[in-house]
């Protein structure tokens, strides 16, 4: 079976956020079972693009209106990422170095999907499956059905995955002028709520949709950003597959990023090794619980409330623990944390920004990790942290519902609390200090998260069925 992942992110070539993470991972794994998986992203100008050959693949022209474009594919050439990687380049529209955050992002993107769908039209045979990912590439099973010029692509099965169904990107009817001519009775599939919205299209459009954990599609039906009627109204066509991890990047035995390696029966001193280092880098105390966050700095989450929480939690249960953040997001919120600072007593550190290989040694070498989320689709941290021993201390909601079970139940492992909020926030921490003094429980807790399996294999097999369905 073939199938063409679509999509704005992909490790190591680009990445923001969890998208790149599945979108690097998922294909490799696909290709293991004897499937014909590739990805097509944009050309941003990243030091992996740099750093390897390629091979010009096609060379294109198209239009979003009255704007003419040559776009032109490439294909890296040694298949290292164990999958076909092909780039878009539109000069003027992807030839830069950071992903989001510009004010054409709308017509970067939509000249993209474009651009993929008139080179896929050119083929002289046809993908078995179009998958694509998030909104970013939401407009394509619109254009494959409904844009005359590629009407003959419209037998293709097309999936859409979303990632994070809070991103929508919304824009105005003053833009349709970009997609190319479309049959002007089918407006509808492109309207939501008096806008076009390339989420909700894709939603409409393509033949299967899925979530990235089955309960965060439940959730979705009653909070999605405005989204809820639509998804209750397609919930027919709907599932939730949760993700997996890419077990041979996330491995504490032969993680490249770590000097100190460890198996599950070697954990208790591996991570102690690893957590000396860290407390010697930031200035913490190694007989102190370390708890750590990893991720955004961004409300969705929960980042707004990490500064009070830790506040509270010195002031109501004392300085008995260690705290250390790493990201970036929101600058009030890194101002906060980075105020916090002054009053450390070798307990508290914060580095903004984000660092791949600090972020692997703190998972090797924390105690816990606390996610608050608000909204967490699947999460892939807390698999990376109970991959490398270290306790997740989460949310119950989305992805981290369906992976953590809090160790106050029967075979839990976890520490589970119900509410973004700053008392259970703290609650959760005076629960994981209490539990460090518990040197057995532990010990147990950790042998039985490193043996979970959150590999890929899983998923892919259910990806498999859900392609297959689509024969019918």
């Amino acid at each position: 079976m073939e199938i063409i992942h679509v999509s704005a992110e992909c490790y190591p070539v680009a990445k923001a956020g969890g998208l790149g993470d599945v979108v690097g991972a998922l294909p490799k794994y696909q290709n293991e079972l004897g499937h014909i998986a590739k990805v097509v992203m944009p050309m941003y100008r990243t030091k992996f693009l740099l750093n390897n050959e390629w091979d010009v693949v096609h060379k294109g022209r198209s239009n979003m209106g009255d704007y003419w474009f040559d776009y032109t594919i490439i294909k890296e050439r040694s298949n290292k990422l164990g999958f076909d990687l092909y780039l878009v380049d539109i000069n003027g529209l992807l030839d830069r170095e950071k992903i989001y955050g510009y004010d054409d992002d709308a017509e970067r993107f939509t000249g993209f999907q474009i651009a993929v769908v008139d080179w896929i039209s050119q083929w002289v045979h046809k993908p078995d499956v179009v998958h694509v990912h998030d909104y970013h590439a939401g407009l394509i099973p619109f254009m494959m059905k409904h844009c005359y010029k590629y009407q003959h692509l419209h037998s293709i099965p097309s999936v859409l995955t979303i990632h994070n169904a809070q991103y929508q990107g919304v824009m105005g009817w003053d833009k349709s002028y970009l997609l190319p001519p479309w049959d002007s009775w089918k407006w509808g599939m492109l309207d939501w709520r008096g806008n076009i919205n390339p989420l909700a299209s894709g939603i409409k459009c393509a033949w299967k949709v899925n979530t990235v954990s089955p309960s965060y599609m439940g959730e979705l039906r009653q909070s999605s950003n405005g989204l809820e009627d639509l998804f209750e109204y397609e919930k027919g066509k709907c599932t939730g597959i949760l993700n997996g991890i890419d077990a041979a990047v996330w491995d504490p035995a032969t993680d490249t990023y770590l000097e100190e390696h460890f198996t599950a029966e070697t954990a208790k001193e591996g991570k102690a090794k690893n957590k000396k280092k860290l407390c010697d880098t930031f200035n913490l105390d190694p007989e102190k619980p370390l708890i750590v966050f990893i991720g955004r700095l961004v409300g969705e989450k929960g980042a707004d409330i990490l500064p009070a929480s830790i506040s509270d939690s010195f002031y109501y249960i004392g300085r008995k623990m260690n705290f250390l953040i790493l990201g970036s997001g929101f600058p009030e919120v890194e101002s906060q944390l980075s105020s916090l600072q002054r009053i450390a007593q070798n307990d508290y550190n914060v580095y903004i920004g984000y660092n791949e290989a600090l972020s692997h040694l703190m998972y090797a070498g924390a105690d816990y990790l606390l996610m608050p989320s608000r909204v967490e689709p699947c999460g892939l941290n807390q698999m990376y942290a109970m991959r490398y021993g270290t306790i997740p201390m989460v949310r119950r909601t989305g992805g981290l519902k369906d992976t953590v079970k809090d160790f106050g139940e029967p075979g839990g492992y976890g520490i589970v609390y119900n509410w973004a909020a700053i008392g259970d926030i703290t609650q959760g921490i005076w629960r994981a200090v209490d539990l460090y003094d518990d040197k057995e429980k532990v010990d147990e807790i950790r042998t039985k998260m490193m043996l979970l399996d959150f590999s890929w294999q899983k998923s892919v097999s259910e990806y498999t069925l859900l392609y297959e369905s689509l024969k019918n």
